[in-house]
């Protein structure tokens, strides 16, 4: 394959946020976050949320050419389908036993969150006997679950584990940054390679989404162009750094209208601290055309929007305030990372 026949682009392939199903407006029909990104006849796969096996059949990727899976963070809406994709796709990746698929995402956590100053009585965490899994430890649990399932097809159909065809594993942060997780989640620092292979190059930094830690941003560059993805953030800085002069900035947004009016009404502490989430935790239609402005990218798109049925005039706010190429895709719509001119 010749560098010129390449033509790295994105497939949006879901991008709705939020850990629930929303209720599609006809022409709006948005799944959960999930993006493909596209380099010849191989893509890479960014974050795995509700839907998104089916999609990747909508668009014609086939999990074949399949080269690896990118976790933002562990957040549900984000990890959701990882065990379908897994289980499911074994047929697809039978070729694979000697080449396993690489899934990276965050590590262990070490530690739980502080409880919200809201909380009346301590929570009761689940798990607490290994209530922070990361990406690993995730990912060996939910085959365990599916061991049923996957023995039968191992031992009478003779299939391959699952573990003969994915390898997952945990993205080690820089020692010497002065991360902690309730401390100091979101430390300034510089990008750093977690992934490369002959078609790309991927580098990871630390974004801003409490409680959750690490939570990270992605930058995958190409012979033929970059493209950034936030994953799950509040404005900041880290994001600018990350994505400094990129073609195409993939960037979380939230409609805080609409945060505002669903709690409007409710008075209940879960209720007032699932508000106070929003607010510390995700990044405004304006501040996400910010970011994007002070990196000087070449293109933004907003996705993992919540509300996931909001019509795109709430979302085309951003182009008031970013003047490059601005972009609210769809679901199964393709971006280049350098459009024909």
């Amino acid at each position: 394959m010749t560098v010129s026949n390449l033509k790295p682009r994105i497939v949006t392939l879901g991008t709705a946020g939020g850990p629930r199903w929303w209720t599609p407006a006809e022409e709006n029909n948005r799944t959960g976050i999930a993006t493909a990104v596209v380099v010849g006849d191989s893509f890479y796969l960014v974050d795995c949320g509700h839907g998104v096996g089916r999609r990747l059949s909508q668009a014609g990727l086939k999990l074949a050419n399949l080269r690896g899976i990118f976790l933002t963070h562990l957040h549900s809406d984000h990890t959701v389908d990882l065990a379908s994709l897994a289980i499911f796709g074994l047929y697809d990746l039978l070729d694979r036993r000697n080449d396993p698929v690489r899934i990276i995402g965050p590590g262990n956590r070490g530690m739980l969150p502080y409880t919200s100053p809201r909380a009346t009585v301590e929570p009761v965490p689940v798990a607490p006997h290994c209530p922070t899994p990361g990406t690993r430890e995730m990912f060996e649990q939910l085959m365990y679950a599916h061991a049923t399932d996957l023995n039968d097809r191992i031992i009478d159909s003779l299939r391959p584990s699952p573990f003969e065809l994915f390898e997952a594993s945990d993205i080690e942060i820089p020692q010497d940054i002065g991360y902690h997780p309730n401390e100091n989640p979101t430390p300034a620092m510089d990008p750093f390679v977690i992934f490369e292979d002959d078609l790309v190059k991927v580098s990871a930094i630390l974004v801003e989404h409490p409680p959750v830690a690490p939570a990270f941003g992605f930058r995958f560059d190409t012979a033929e162009g970059s493209v950034t993805f936030s994953g799950d953030t509040t404005y900041t800085q880290n994001m600018v750094t990350l994505a400094q002069d990129t073609d195409l900035l993939l960037h979380e947004a939230i409609d805080f209208d609409f945060v505002e009016a669903l709690y409007a009404d409710k008075k209940d502490e879960g209720s007032r601290a699932a508000r106070d989430h929003h607010y510390k935790s995700h990044t405004s239609v304006r501040d996400a055309a910010k970011v994007a402005s002070e990196a000087g990218a070449q293109q933004l798109a907003l996705h993992h929007l919540v509300p996931g049925m909001a019509g795109d005039s709430v979302w085309q706010q951003a182009a008031e305030h970013f003047h490059g190429t601005f972009h609210v895709p769809a679901d199964l719509e393709h971006i280049e990372l350098r459009p024909s001119r």
